[in-house]
């Protein structure tokens, strides 16, 4: 039973995308090559893979099961293959293809310009990039590498720590002038604070108290799915927000916002480069995290948080 890797490889984009016209469009091929490309390996396996009625797809089982042995190991066979015949040693050009997942707000505002370097000095790699605050599943949606927020919790992955930043606590002036600043934990009882729906509130406001980190009450009427709009209800004084430092160092820095609890640590936040495990490494994943692990030494929003002004 033979088995050509152009079907496998179209069958992981159509269990991806969920139509024949999607995967088509992914691959830049007409829907009829993708059509037989399924039929064929359905073929070759004696199974089927989709059920297809009015126009629509469905996955089997055969082809859930399929899709999750098939992934890792398509992943390592191109990963080795590259390792060899493009470079073991970083000097030869990097070709093929990187697949990147970064949080939007990083990714828009400091990872954009470090991805713009790195493809520049690679002209013959194609990049791919998807935004999203959510935390995707990087073996199963076909991502080589993810850059993330925090600890990844997810074992299966490799990572690497590029730089930490801090999560900073803060408001406009309008709104502190207002209703006060608050100095110590318990006083955020009396503000309202500006969620992330990613996240509960129980786990974003966390403080150091001596050896451990603990969660005031807090209570608030906003929550919303990214940092940025976050940082600009609150800039519209709506209320109290904790947030990276790489998303609010600008507006500190010009006084729209204020930090306040500065006398309060909380919790450290890494920043991290995670991937599925594969050997060889891929040269053009290992390059990739050393470019922007060297980029990222110096944070360049850095300066900023630590010299914006301060409330206590």
């Amino acid at each position: 039973m033979r088995y050509d890797l152009n079907d496998l490889e179209t069958f992981l984009t159509v269990m991806e995308l969920g139509t024949v016209t999607a995967a088509a469009a992914r691959m830049n091929l007409s829907k009829s090559v993708v059509s037989k490309r399924i039929t064929d390996l359905e073929a070759t396996l004696g199974a089927a893979l989709f059920r297809r009625n009015a126009g629509r797809i469905t996955p089997t089982e055969a082809a859930l099961r399929l899709a999750e042995r098939l992934r890792p190991a398509l992943n390592e066979l191109v990963a080795a293959a590259e390792s060899t015949a493009w470079d073991m040693d970083g000097v030869a050009p990097l070709r093929g293809s990187l697949s990147i997942s970064a949080p939007m707000s990083f990714g828009i505002l400091h990872l954009g310009p470090i991805i713009a370097g790195f493809a520049a000095r690679n002209p013959e790699l194609a990049i791919t990039v998807d935004y999203d605050d959510r935390a995707r599943d990087l073996a199963r949606e076909g991502f080589d590498i993810g850059i993330r927020i925090g600890k990844s919790r997810d074992k299966a992955l490799m990572q690497r720590k590029l730089c930490e930043d801090e999560s900073i606590a803060c408001a406009s002036p309008a709104y502190l002038n207002q209703r006060g600043s608050p100095v110590e934990l318990t006083d955020l009882r009396d503000h309202q604070v500006i969620g992330y729906s990613h996240i509960p509130n129980s786990q974003l406001w966390q403080f150091q108290d001596r050896d451990r980190f603990v969660s005031p009450l807090v209570e608030g009427r906003l929550s919303l799915n990214n940092g940025e709009a976050i940082r600009d209800m609150a800039v519209a004084g709506l209320g109290l927000a904790i947030l990276p430092g790489f998303i609010v160092s600008a507006a500190l820095e010009d006084g729209r916002l204020q930090r306040v609890l500065s006398n309060h640590a909380t919790r450290p936040m890494p920043i991290v480069a995670v991937w599925p495990p594969v050997n060889p490494m891929p040269a053009k994943l290992r390059r990739f995290i050393d470019h922007v692990a060297t980029e990222l030494k110096e944070p360049p929003w850095r300066r900023a948080t630590t010299e914006a002004p301060r409330v206590s």
